[in-house]
């Protein structure tokens, strides 16, 4: 009997044929498959290519971006540069040969911080103006000769010559202390004061010279020359007082072009026509 069955089974697989079963992705399953595929090459190609071209264009080397270098002695760059947020850096300079330009639409701001960066100094260039805010400011030449100094107290001037090119000159509210005033060759040397009194002094001496022009000393009210304790000189070929006023009494004729020198208590100056003897005390009434 089990022989029998077993014969029976082979005579119907036989007889029947092998069941094959397929195993895949088959149909529009499988393009669709395909076209996701290719579409992801594509996608990194054009991700490579434009990996490459950002590369190539911003100059991405081994030592470096674009213009940036980096080097031992810190970053180097080349050409225009732009930095939109606050720069800090120990040391800024130039190429060798080359100058160096800070540029801004607006001001630049240059400070300087201590340990709780609290602004010591602080130096503003605006459209307007150059501001600089420091306890002192100093101004010296490449040797440390100090030029030009400023503080709280006082303003010195380390310069030789101090020249003046302005034509309304140079104004002083106050008092002004110096050794020596004079003017550029072939140039005027004007002392002004348009409503207050002009005073010199000095304790041993006042020279006053002009070696190719004249000098004219012109006020509203009075000019006086005091030495207290020396002499007062006046030394020349000619001295000529023109608007001195003349005596009215003179025993000598209308006519007579010789006259005297006089002088009143006061200090005030006249002249008297000449005599045989001096006629001042005649014409004593010009002093009154």
């Amino acid at each position: 009997m089990p022989q029998e069955q077993y014969t029976h089974r082979s005579t119907m697989q036989t007889s029947e044929g092998p069941q094959v079963y397929k195993v895949g992705i088959y149909g529009w399953r499988k393009r669709c498959l395909y076209f996701f595929v290719l579409l992801l090459m594509i996608l990194i190609l054009v991700n490579l290519a434009m990996t490459i071209w950002i590369l190539k264009v911003m100059n991405f080397t081994i030592d470096g971006m674009g213009n940036l270098r980096i080097t031992e002695k810190g970053l180097k760059l080349e050409g225009d540069s732009e930095f939109l947020k606050p720069l800090y850096a120990k040391e800024i300079r130039s190429r060798p040969g080359n100058p160096l330009y800070f540029q801004s639409a607006r001001n630049v701001t240059v400070n300087i911080l201590n340990d709780k960066t609290k602004v010591l100094t602080r130096l503003v260039t605006g459209p307007q103006a150059v501001e600089a805010h420091s306890q002192k400011f100093e101004v010296k030449t490449l040797s440390g000769k100090l030029l030009f100094s400023a503080d709280d107290n006082e303003v010195v001037v380390g310069a030789e010559r101090l020249r003046v090119l302005g034509a309304e000159g140079t104004v002083f509210p106050k008092s002004i202390e110096t050794p020596h005033v004079r003017a550029d060759p072939f140039k005027e040397l004007r002392l002004e004061s348009p409503t207050r009194a002009l005073v010199m002094e000095a304790p041993k001496g006042i020279e006053i010279n002009a070696e190719a022009g004249s000098l004219k000393a012109t006020c509203r009210t009075e000019l006086r020359l005091e030495s207290k304790d020396g002499e007062i000189t006046l030394n020349s070929a000619k001295i000529k007082l023109p608007n001195l006023p003349q005596g009215s009494s003179s025993s000598a004729g209308s006519r007579q072009k010789i006259y005297e020198l006089c002088v009143c208590p006061n200090g005030r100056l006249f002249l008297s026509q000449a005599g045989t003897s001096s006629t001042c005390q005649i014409n004593t009434s010009v002093c009154l």
